[in-house]
């Protein structure tokens, strides 16, 4: 099985601007993700940017960086741009591994190509259990269901599957087995991110905020299955920064 992986680092966030570049341990963050990306016998890791400042400091441990367009109204739309800028054929594997994550667990990333690569769908991803009450009815918390044949139902910012009986009588009660949570990683056919592109927007992708739904909206299977490795948070704010420049101090101690 041979995949690509392709990690977008846009420059511009709300909380944390300049994320990509966020110095953690000597290091730009997008060079951790970019080292534990390699750890997954991907047979390519690309960046894919949209400005200069980080295009020249990729520039200084990888040639493999993209310089893209900065008007994508989502990550997808970068990612069909890489795809006609490499030139891949149809039916190549592509991993889409967000560039806030440095502790990226390089298992997953395989896994998820893995799951991609054994099934026909177009799509593939991954969930974890929910160990904490507060995280079910956390809308940050992306809930997903699935059927027997690891195809996704839907995924939700609400409390899916909804137990009626602990909800109606007391919430305490509440089992948190059936409840995953999805993780943001995905494993695309190439052929397909650029199909995705031309798909209509769904109602559902914009009153859940997920773009994931556009997929299941027009008939399309997405693959799901439990990560082997819990991931670990991204960084969106200065305080998550802080939490994984401890981490890594810690365990490298």
């Amino acid at each position: 099985m041979e995949f690509v992986v392709v990690i977008p680092a846009r420059f511009a966030s709300t909380r944390l601007p300049g994320k990509p570049l966020a110095d953690i341990c000597g290091k730009p963050m997008v060079q951790h993700v970019y080292e534990k990306a390699c750890l997954s016998g991907a047979s390519q890791v690309v960046i894919a940017t949209d400005h200069q400042k980080v295009f020249d400091a990729v520039s200084l441990f990888t040639s493999d960086i993209l310089m893209t367009r900065e008007d994508h109204h989502s990550g997808t739309e970068r990612l069909a741009e890489v795809v006609d800028l490499l030139d891949l054929d149809s039916n190549t594997i592509v991993v889409n591994v967000q560039g806030d994550e440095p502790l990226l667990a390089p298992e997953n990333v395989s896994q998820v190509a893995a799951l991609l690569n054994d099934s026909t769908a177009p799509m593939a991803t991954l969930s974890v259990a929910i160990e904490e009450r507060d995280d079910v009815f956390n809308p940050n918390a992306v809930k997903v269901v699935s059927d027997i044949d690891k195809n996704a139902l839907y995924f939700s910012r609400a409390n899916i599957p909804f137990d009626r009986s602990a909800m109606m009588d007391d919430k305490n009660r509440l089992d948190l087995a059936p409840f995953q949570r999805h993780v943001g990683i995905y494993a695309y056919r190439a052929g397909f991110i650029k199909q995705y592109t031309q798909l209509s927007v769904s109602p559902l992708e914009l009153l859940e905020s997920l773009e994931q739904l556009r997929v299941l909206y027009h008939g399309y299977k997405i693959k799901i299955e439990q990560a082997q490795i819990t991931p670990h948070s991204g960084v969106d704010t200065p305080e998550d920064l802080a939490k994984v420049i401890a981490h890594i101090k810690s365990t490298n101690a």
